[in-house]
């Protein structure tokens, strides 16, 4: 008898650690199993953001995750349309991209807000705190969370306007003539600017044979890398428009999909990549104004705080028509403006 039970529990403890390997080998490989995303970004792999902004956060996730996160990364146009982006993560073609703000207006409204109104502040870190602090960027999360789609902005960043004449108040706007787009260009030609959109190889031809006076190709750094300032010696600032147009776009399944850690690394790597990206911009903008004034000889030319009131009176005509897109678009406008208010403007 005694025999019997020293056999059994040899059985049991044979059976428990046995169990225990068999779990644990389990629990070991679901820990190791290698996720893959495809992720199309809408810049192509030569623009200045690309580096930073798409193979930085890719290469981050993957570190972070120990290489179980593996993220095939393409640039615009390589798989699919750079407007169809959001429908292609929403759909779960691709589990992740980068697309501007203005590309899913039709299906997230509030994307009309966040391609950047006209003259909504004057620094990027107001920007910041428009979308961090007060809850813009938690209004398009849950907004993109309607069609199963996490959103993360990449960075606020200005739209800058470089000029080949001193621009100081609405009036000076009559009748000249730039290149512009979106938003910018429509404001642009309702306070009389003669503003048209062409795309970026014919911008600085037409600078330089008069056919416009000024132009915008991102901020300082995207018209210095296109050679505005050799031509266009004045800077005008404020900044035309200061926006998180760059947005991330991930399919909530996909995430749903990694183990509990995984997802921690997902959301806390993109909330810390947007500080990152948006303070490293800002640094970049500022070095290279100072650039361009010390080596080229650029002037930075602004308005009075009284035209600026005046050329901000104007923009608020086309906050108010974008608030009347739907309840979320005219609660982020009056956000807006309420903050413009604590600004004393």
């Amino acid at each position: 008898m005694k025999v019997k039970v020293l056999k059994l529990a040899s059985l049991a403890t044979l059976l428990f650690f046995s169990t225990l390997l068999i779990l644990g080998g389990n629990a070991s490989a679901a820990a190791d199993k290698v996720y893959k995303w495809r992720c199309q970004v809408h810049l192509p792999s030569a623009s200045t953001s690309f580096k930073p902004s798409c193979e930085g956060l890719v290469n981050k996730l993957q570190e972070r995750t120990n290489g179980r996160l593996q993220i095939e990364l393409y640039p615009a146009g390589s798989l699919i349309p750079s407007k169809e982006i959001f429908n292609s993560v929403k759909r779960g073609m691709i589990q992740m991209g980068m697309a501007a703000a203005s590309y899913y207006r039709d299906q997230v409204p509030l994307a009309n807000v966040g391609s950047g109104l006209p003259f909504n502040f004057k620094d990027t870190w107001e920007a910041a705190y428009y979308y961090q602090t007060l809850g813009f960027e938690k209004m398009m999360r849950t907004e993109c969370a309607k069609h199963g789609v996490y959103y993360s902005t990449d960075k606020v960043i200005p739209t800058e306007l470089c000029l080949k004449k001193s621009v100081t108040s609405l009036d000076d706007f009559k009748g000249l003539k730039l290149r512009s787009s979106g938003v910018s260009q429509l404001f642009l030609t309702s306070i009389g600017a003669a503003a048209s959109y062409f795309p970026g190889p014919e911008v600085y031809p037409a600078l330089a044979s008069g056919v416009v006076d000024g132009a915008h190709w991102g901020g300082i750094g995207g018209n210095y890398t296109m050679g505005l300032y050799e031509i266009a010696k004045y800077q005008f600032k404020p900044s035309l428009n200061i926006t998180g147009m760059e947005t991330w776009l991930i399919n909530q399944k996909a995430i749903d999909k990694l183990p509990k850690d995984m997802q921690d690394i997902v959301y806390s790597t993109l909330k810390e990549h947007f500080w990152e990206i948006t303070n490293l911009n800002s640094f970049l903008e500022n070095e290279k104004l100072s650039k361009i004034q010390k080596e080229l000889g650029v002037t930075v030319c602004s308005p009075s705080d009284e035209e600026f009131s005046k050329i901000q009176k104007e923009a608020i005509k086309m906050w108010d028509k974008v608030a009347k897109k739907g309840p979320q678009c005219a609660k982020a406008v009056q956000m807006l403006k309420d903050f413009n208010t604590s600004m004393g403007r």
